[in-house]
């Protein structure tokens, strides 16, 4: 349990998300998560010479990878500090987080910043060395599409580990997962109401480049769908004998965020002011049987909650990354709380995936619900790649 990790209120913001090949496709990640953070942090009032290092959360290759959270650190305008690259494939963001909050246990510094970024459009196709090839033939990789198919040790496209489980658990049918999602729709409509009164508490549009002369914001999501029940029922299920449509997964994407965490002390000094006090309690995390990717975020979730001291009745909001929509069905079921009451305004199941920030923007929209609700325990859990899985558990008073 940590006890010395706080994020100051309103020391956070997360980008709208853009849909894959879409505004933001032609933006290094790294030079645009810096350039927004920069901007944010400028609006804020703040210089990034307050902090003392830099956790980069960036799971696809991009060009000048090789000096990835250093040259963010730069960029973003703190130039005298280090840095750690985090890829972490789906909780990139959970353990970032996770990992700065121990940092501050330790005290190995005070005031940390978190930026976690991702561009899942024009993935980078790798070329392998293969000496034993025919000729020397290389060995070539579509780092989305190729991983996206099949894990390596699982031996199974990701969205089969999601059947696997199903057909494990059973009782979740494709009726089910319709219905999940479009519940998933409508809470995300609820961020929508009053002009976008809820989002407008964290997002920060980000600029990209049109062209060689004209600038884009990109101040709303980018790819979210109409969802119906009836639209739903008309798909067929990806897999054979599976319960999951192309209507029923999340969707790779493009973005970023940012979240400070600090001493208590410096929380208090750096946020919003109204008395709101943000604390990151604990971090879990586990991993599933092979190929059950699916599974992984209930050991998770038990584990932050165990060394938080509570249990799932003590928490008032949960949100998950639900790649599936059988993820979150599973999830409440062995949880045994009702899976329509999770994700409020908004998950990674509608407004897409871009992998680094999913789990940063779940986290930062649960304590925005937390704050509307006057303050409580909150949950965040979800899947990544090699079926393993990450949780938060954070208070906010």
């Amino acid at each position: 349990m940590y006890s010395k990790a706080f994020i100051p209120y309103r020391g956070y913001y997360s980008s709208p998300f853009a849909r894959w090949q879409g505004s933001l496709q032609h933006e290094n990640s790294i030079e645009l998560g810096a350039a927004t953070a920069k901007r944010w942090l400028t609006a804020k009032g703040l210089n990034a010479g307050i902090f003392e290092y830099l956790f980069l959360g960036k799971t696809i290759g991009q060009l000048h990878s090789f000096y990835a959270a250093p040259w963010a650190a730069a960029l973003l305008g703190a130039g005298h500090i280090a840095g750690c690259h985090v890829p972490q494939a789906c909780s990139t963001s959970t353990t970032c987080i996770g990992q700065a909050a121990a940092g501050l246990e330790t005290g190995l510094y005070e005031n940390v910043f978190c930026l976690m970024t991702d561009r899942a459009s024009n993935g980078p196709f790798t070329v392998w060395p293969n000496p034993p090839g025919p000729g020397g033939s290389v060995i070539t990789e579509n780092w989305m599409m190729d991983n996206f198919a099949a894990d390596p040790w699982g031996g199974v496209a990701m969205i089969q580990t999601a059947e696997n489980v199903v057909q494990k658990a059973g009782g979740i049918t494709k009726a089910d997962c319709d219905a999940l999602t479009v519940r998933r729709y409508e809470q995300y409509q609820d961020a929508l109401a009053g002009g976008r009164a809820f989002q407008k508490r964290y997002l920060f549009g980000v600029e990209y480049r049109k062209d060689k002369k004209e600038t884009g914001l990109l101040d709303a999501d980018e790819g979210v769908y109409p969802t119906t029940r009836e639209g739903l029922a008309r798909l067929k299920p990806v897999v054979e004998g599976g319960v999951h449509s192309f209507g029923t997964q999340t969707h790779p994407a493009d973005g970023n965020c940012g979240v400070i965490l600090c001493t208590r002390e410096k929380a208090r000094e750096l946020g919003a002011g109204q008395g709101v006090e943000i604390q990151v309690v604990s971090y879990g995390y586990a991993r599933a049987p092979k190929a059950h990717m699916a599974e992984a975020p209930v050991p998770a979730a038990a584990m932050a909650l165990r060394k938080a001291g509570i249990g799932i009745k003590d928490v008032k909001a949960v949100k998950t990354h639900n790649p599936f929509a059988a993820n979150d069905l599973y999830f409440a079921h062995e949880m045994d709380i009702d899976p329509m009451s999770m994700n409020n305004y908004g998950c990674s199941l509608v407004y897409g995936h871009p992998q680094g920030p999913t789990g940063g923007r779940a986290v930062i929209e649960m304590i925005e619900e937390l704050v509307l609700l006057g303050g409580g325990w909150g949950l965040f859990t979800g899947c990544a790649a090699g079926d393993t899985g990450a949780a938060l558990v954070v208070k906010v008073s």
